[in-house]
């Protein structure tokens, strides 16, 4: 593939040269807003970018390196952040034109606190789906974000700015927030790496209308780079409720773990999902490598039947509270309308037979963890679809949801849940395999993840085309 990314360097090695003295952060962020300069026009990946501040920020870390006293191995490392997390300094619009701009913008969410105690160098934020209410990434202000593997096809959603913005090579690092899919989703769409870890690792203020679901974390070109992205992002703030307490040890560790001995379930299809043939293909080989890895793998179901009305229940009640936000529907996305609405129409005992569910299907699911170390799935069981639509066009769905059955149940258990590139389609088109473990198991699911890197030819690095495929619709 002429002109890829193959040999453009991670975070980590970003970090390696800066420590060396053989590259500076100042010219690492110049390299990627000059990538963002040539390249997002065909991709719609950002909504702002800052080439003043960027650099400003990038001196002042080239500085500290130079002093020997860096922020930490990511100080200076040039990245994108998703238009949800408030930003100090920079509008957060949420996709929204029913948001004022011109409002004070002077709180860091903690996300972007993290950021700026770690050094990292934000570039701009990357776009999502009005209020990220959906699994494809168009909204009404900016329009729609397209896949770098072939501008005809979504980019997937809801953080499909940030995974666009890793994969084409405009910074290897972005944050994301996932409330049913919106880091795998596009991650396995855009053939990068996305991790949704355990529900609270990463802190989030204001907490989401979807806050029983809501994560956030990080996506990046390789898992070492997740997880050094995840060290930077996981200490604890005061302002969120759901919370953890810091972990033992950097999760950037993890990737040196043993996977021999673990005991994987692999479910195909959870028993009720049809899977493209392509892609249950590129999975299960994957799954085979890993036996060569001394992984243990059994084929074994969760064994729950689909829970996408009590997910429905949750998602629309908690996007029903966005209309204080938004105040008039006038002029929003016509499905988050119809979202909010539907969401009006549930009833106090609806929501609380939904949250009953939730919570059952979680104790199954860490009943089915006392007897599989992980459980591995397809990320998506399609590949990516034609832009500007919410479902496959043709497939009869009316609900973005019913296309990605294997990511939104993780986001009722709260579980860590990461996608990992593992082939193409035919047409070129990436697929994800998706890891999950039992809440709190993140170094568990780095490992594994990076052992499937390992074993996979595509997850050494991913590359794509400066310019795409398909001329933009």
């Amino acid at each position: 593939m002429s002109g890829d990314l193959n040999n453009a360097p991670t975070a980590g090695e970003l970090g390696t040269a800066y420590a060396a003295g053989t590259l500076s952060p100042v010219e690492a962020t110049a390299t990627a807003l000059a990538a963002i300069q040539d390249r997002d026009a065909d991709y719609n990946a950002f909504v702002l970018v800052d080439p003043e501040r960027a650099l400003a920020d990038a001196r002042a870390a080239e500085s500290r390196w130079r002093a020997g006293t860096p922020a930490g191995p990511l100080d200076g490392v040039p990245m994108s952040i998703k238009d949800l997390f408030l930003t100090r300094g920079w509008p957060t619009l949420r996709g929204s034109g029913r948001v004022d701009p011109a409002q004070p913008w002077d709180v860091d969410s903690p996300v972007a606190a993290r950021l700026r105690e770690g050094g990292l160098v934000p570039v701009g934020k990357t776009s999502t789906p009005e209020m990220g209410w959906k699994g494809v990434c168009d909204n009404p202000l900016t329009g729609v974000t397209r896949n770098p593997w072939d501008t005809s096809r979504t980019s997937g959603g809801s953080s499909g700015g940030s995974a666009v913005a890793v994969a084409a090579g405009m910074g290897p690092l972005s944050v994301g927030t996932d409330g049913g899919g919106s880091i795998r989703i596009p991650a396995a769409f855009c053939g990068v790496v996305g991790f949704k870890p355990t529900h609270g690792r990463v802190s989030q203020y204001p907490l989401s209308a979807l806050a029983v679901l809501a994560h956030a974390g990080p996506m990046a070109r390789t898992v070492q780079d997740v997880a050094l992205l995840l060290d930077a992002l996981a200490p604890p703030d005061h302002r969120d409720p759901y919370a953890l307490a810091p972990h033992g040890g950097p999760y950037a560790q993890a990737l040196d773990l043993d996977v021999r001995g673990v005991t994987a379930a692999f479910s195909a299809d959870f028993g009720y999902v049809d899977v493209h043939p392509e892609i249950a293909a590129a999975v299960a080989s994957a799954v085979a490598a890993l036996e060569g890895e001394g992984v243990r793998v059994e084929a074994a179901d969760p064994g729950f039947p689909d829970p996408l009305p009590a997910f429905n229940v949750l998602w629309c009640t908690g996007a029903a509270k966005w209309r204080d936000a938004l105040g008039t529907l006038d002029g929003v996305d016509p499905g988050l309308r119809a979202v909010i609405e539907r969401g009006l129409g549930f009833s106090a005992g609806d929501y609380l037979a939904a949250e009953a569910e939730r919570l059952a299907l979680s104790v199954r699911m860490g009943e089915f963890h006392t007897r599989h170390d992980v459980l591995i799935t397809p990320t998506v069981p399609i590949p990516a679809f034609e832009a500007g639509h919410d479902v496959p066009p043709g497939s009869g769905l009316s609900d973005w949801a019913e296309w990605t059955p294997f990511t939104y149940p993780f986001n009722m258990t709260h579980q860590p849940a990461i996608s990992v590139p593992v082939g193409f389609t035919s047409d070129g088109l990436p697929i994800g395999l998706q890891i999950v473990g039992p809440r709190h198991s993140e170094p568990l699911v780095l490992s594994m993840a990076h052992a499937v890197e390992r074993t996979r030819a595509s997850g050494a690095r991913v590359s794509v085309l400066p310019k795409p495929t398909a001329a933009a619709q």
